[in-house]
């Protein structure tokens, strides 16, 4: 069949992938991306011999516990010995950097980042293609839960749809990609609910079969972004916190410690619900309200990646997700080539400059862009 390049994570959906491309008759060569933003010093070791195959990467290393993602680093390997199939680490500390600093940057000036979609644009899809055609790859795949399906759209082959498994879709998160690289891409268990992927690690004999999923930002390991930015920043940006009417409540110790739409963690007893509704960077003020404060009709969105042609955007049935976990609320779109407005049909509420704003039509994602304002 084809030579794949698989981005190996460690878990039971990329380790399972492997099995179904090689099943399927493709050459697969697995690759784990290390970013080494934790422990850099106890991740080192020594390279083995260059690879034949790769001898732009790494060969593979010898990772030892407590190093970044070392079990996961270990797990992939295993499963590649297990396969049967060539395993190499990229040390992509410096490419990895550029998301670290976007992630900083972004919550000191009050907006709230997505650093996987950015990983995915950037790093999954960016550098891996580059990998890719430098050992004559057709394609690279991953584990995400999204399907790739044909279309009837003249100059746009391939499409991006949800994955099968409502609760486990990340189509979300791979609405940044262009365009031209969707007939490279693979997605082998977006055809797939979780459970079933689950029971088919157990059946080929994959040791990863229960592993749990990752729920945290992987370079955030202590699961507290905003203790990160804090300790990689110069910058003081904590200050008041204030009501919708301009009463303070109190204080915090940085704005990058919230979002548009927080409850939890806000540490202001005012007897019932708030929420953040607003983050003021310039004078480090965080606004905070009742639910009702937090609705929105419209939004508009920068940076505009098109799945299809903007000239071809149907102007009914499409709907918009403001957030990965967020269902899609329907809406009507104005676009241009590089950015697009959307109107909902009803309020919406927890809209944060800074995320993804992906639109569908039923689902099929058609385009993205990063939320810049609301009203």
């Amino acid at each position: 069949m084809a030579r794949v390049v698989l981005a190996m994570s460690g878990g039971v959906d990329s380790s399972v992938a492997a099995r179904l491309l090689l099943d399927q008759g493709h050459e697969v060569i697995g690759v784990f991306m290390r970013h080494g933003e934790e422990s850099a010093e106890v991740c080192k070791a020594e390279p083995s011999s260059p690879s034949p195959i790769l001898p732009i990467l790494q060969g593979r290393l010898d990772h030892k516990q407590g190093c970044c993602s070392a079990s996961d680093a270990a797990d992939s390997r295993r499963v590649a010995d297990q396969l049967d199939i060539p395993f190499y680490a990229i040390d992509l500390q410096k490419d990895f950097r550029r998301i670290v600093d976007y992630f900083i940057d972004d919550y000191q000036h009050g907006r709230t980042p997505n650093p996987c979609v950015q990983c995915n644009n950037w790093i999954k899809f960016g550098k891996l293609f580059d990998y890719a055609d430098s050992v004559d790859a057709e394609f690279v795949a991953t584990g995400h839960y999204a399907r790739l399906l044909p279309t009837s759209e003249p100059g746009v082959p391939i499409g991006l749809f949800r994955g099968v498994d409502d609760h486990k879709d990340q189509a979300y998160v791979l609405a940044g990609i262009d365009r031209s690289l969707l007939s490279r891409m693979l997605l082998p268990v977006g055809h797939f609910v979780k459970q079933e992927i689950r029971s088919l690690a157990a059946r080929f004999g994959l040791r990863v079969a229960n592993k749990r999923d990752s729920q945290e930002i992987c370079f955030v390991t202590s699961g507290h972004h905003g203790e990160f930015v804090r300790q990689r920043s110069r910058r003081n940006t904590a200050g008041e916190i204030v009501t919708t009417e301009g009463e303070v409540v109190g204080t915090h110790d940085g704005i990058e410690g919230f979002t548009i739409g927080q409850r939890k963690g806000v540490r202001v007893a005012m007897g019932e619900p708030y929420f953040v509704v607003h983050i003021d960077p310039e004078v480090n003020r965080v606004v905070i309200g009742r639910k009702d404060s937090l609705a929105r009709t419209s939004l508009t969105a920068t940076q505009a990646n098109w799945l299809i042609p903007p000239n071809l955007l149907p102007s009914e049935d499409l709907s918009v997700k403001i957030r990965y976990n967020s269902p899609a609320q329907p809406a009507t779109i104005e676009a241009t080539a590089d950015a697009f407005g959307v109107t909902f049909h009803s309020p919406c509420h927890g809209i944060a400059p800074g995320q993804l704003a992906v639109i569908f039509q039923d689902n099929r994602v058609v385009g993205s862009g990063w939320i810049d304002s609301t009203a």
